[in-house]
């Protein structure tokens, strides 16, 4: 009997990217008590004073004992064997209720037609069998190993444990409706702890153990979780404990009466791939690549999306962050653009857009808003011959920040503006806001009581309206509050086919200059260029100085010689 065990029943994470149906495990349970080692003891002595003429002890002959204390067992992934319990249980059919008990139902039959099950002690429950998501958690995890260090599960593992489960429970038998809460608005410490499980997609397969005696098997408490095997779609898989590879068996010891111990031994035996196969494989995979990479390719196109010429694209992606410092809770954003002289848009873009109402959070000395509310817009500047004193005009984004409470209260919160920045690049703006404010104690009353507060016609006034065609726009005698704050996260491209063929010439200026011999030879063509432009400009003032008698003279002179 060995000495030595593996105490190490931690699991192990192995990637592959061969498919799991070809996973090969070899499982050994043999039973290691005082009567079996006696036993074994025994028959060596005997067998080694056989040569001297001493007789055979026949009844301590331990082919009496295999069949109960050792069984090997080859089992493939998600492969089906019976332990006695569910041979006994779907041989009646009144107890099965899903299809799947009905199939079992089947095979349990065709098994005791032929000539039974291949196995005794040695059982699986596959990732369909409901006993994966209803056994108890004790025997799922607490898989009687001993272990020099017992730890006991944490509490997260102990919730994933019954995840699945819970699940399935959830769904009602009327409806598609869940009976708890989607979204809890007020979660207690409680319920933010008791819901804190992570659920990813995996199959779970368990190698399970009977390890009452002989004529006590098929009693559930008497099974043991022997070996668990999880994996995901992404070539994950995860064994608990580890293979053995050459390591101790590990060591089961039996909660009855008699203290069993039992030695536990995995081994995957799983057929390696040969090399020739290995080859192909990696062959197919490389020209799955490159036709992937091929199809991609022949979607996105080899060349940009060009505008026409003499048109600025203008794109921008942008989200409205957070709103602080009003007065009111539950607010939500009104926001529109407005477009300049000579700027477009497509027919089917959206010029306007409101976002959810969001309850306010005390963060420091400010309630914040956490919008998070992503939009985009797209708009075309067609360029014209213009003076130079001419400035470009940007699109503008107006918005409205507005709160509506529980007694459908509607008040204005403020009014602000955002300039589209004129650089490319990603920008994060605050935009500070102010509601227009009526005198007198009615209209503060009329806005805590019944909501309602002055409101501009028109939005745009709150920068200088696009229509004003005035020298000065005068707001004398008109009323306002500062409110709050609006921040914004902008993502803005232009693209324009100008700017790409002004960056064409300087490189192709900069491929001449390297060609003339690098940065020595440069310098020496332009001041060459600057000297001529000088010698030009002297010639223009002389000839302008000049009186006008004498230069019609010299060119009649030069009209004579060349007739």
């Amino acid at each position: 009997m060995s000495d030595s065990w593996n105490t190490d029943t931690g699991e192990a994470v192995y990637r592959s990217r061969d498919a799991v149906k070809n996973l090969m495990i070899k499982v050994r349970l043999e039973r290691v008590t005082s009567t079996a080692a006696l036993s074994q003891h025994l028959q060596q002595q005997v067998l080694s004073q056989q040569d001297s003429g001493d007789i055979e002890m026949e009844t301590l002959n331990s082919q009496g004992f295999t069949g109960d204390n050792e069984e090997e067992l080859v089992i493939g992934w998600q492969e089906k064997l019976f332990s006695q319990y569910e041979m006994e249980l779907f041989q009646n059919e009144a107890a099965c209720q899903t299809p799947l008990d009905r199939q079992y139902h089947t095979e349990v039959t065709a098994l005791n037609k032929t000539k039974g099950r291949r196995n005794r002690r040695i059982f699986t429950y596959t990732d369909h069998d409901r006993y994966t998501n209803c056994l108890p958690f004790h025997q799922l995890h607490c898989t009687d190993l001993l272990t020099t260090n017992k730890s006991a599960p944490s509490f997260l593992a102990e919730r994933m444990a019954s995840v699945r489960h819970r699940r399935q429970e959830r769904r009602t038998m009327d409806s598609n409706i869940p009976k708890s809460k989607i979204v809890n608005f007020e979660p207690t410490e409680e319920f933010l702890r008791s819901s804190h499980v992570v659920n990813n997609a995996m199959q779970t397969m368990h190698i399970m153990g009977d390890l009452g005696s002989a004529g006590r098997l098929g009693q559930t408490e008497n099974e043991c979780l022997l070996l668990t095997i999880k994996t995901d779609g992404n070539g994950v898989l995860i064994v608990k404990p580890d293979f053995n590879d050459g390591k101790e068996p590990y060591r089961i010891l039996t909660d009855g009466e008699k203290k069993d111990v039992w030695r536990l031994t995995v081994e995957n035996i799983s057929t390696a791939m040969k090399s020739e196969d290995k080859e192909r494989e990696q062959n197919m995979y490389k020209d799955l690549y490159v036709r992937h990479k091929e199809y991609l390719n022949s979607l996105v196109g080899q060349d940009f999306e060009m505008p026409p010429a003499g048109i600025l694209r203008y794109l921008m992606n942008g989200e409205i962050v957070s709103a602080k410092g009003f007065e009111y809770d539950n607010l939500y954003i009104h926001f529109f653009m407005e477009l300049p002289n000579n700027w477009s848009s497509l027919p089917f873009q959206s010029h306007s857009g409101v976002t959810q109402t969001c309850r306010t959070k005390t963060l420091g000395k400010d309630n914040v808003a956490f919008f998070s509310y992503p939009f985009s817009f797209e708009a075309f500047y067609m360029s014209e011959k213009e003076s130079e004193d001419t400035v470009l005009q940007w699109p503008v984004l107006y918005f409205k920040v507005l709160s509506l409470d529980t007694w459908q209260r509607y008040r204005t919160e403020g009014y602000g503006y955002l300039l589209f920045p004129a650089m490319p690049g990603k920008h994060t703006v605050t935009c500070h806001t102010w509601r227009p404010l009526q005198t007198g104690t009615v209209s503060a009353l009329r806005r805590f009581f019944i909501g309602g507060s002055p409101e501009l016609e028109d939005h745009s006034y709150v920068r200088i309206p696009g229509t004003f065609k005035g020298e000065r726009l005068s707001r004398f005698g008109f009323c306002t509050e500062t409110t709050g704050s609006v921040t914004f996260n902008l993502h803005c491209i232009q693209q324009s086919r100008a700017f790409v063929d002004a960056t064409m010439l300087k490189k192709r200026r900069q491929q001449v200059f390297d060609q003339l011999g690098g940065f020595s030879q440069q310098g020496a063509v332009c001041s060459i260029l600057e000297a001529f432009q000088r010698a030009r400009r002297k010639m223009q003032d002389a000839r302008e100085s000049l009186p006008r008698d004498l230069i019609n003279t010299t060119s009649h002179h030069q009209i004579e010689s060349s007739a």
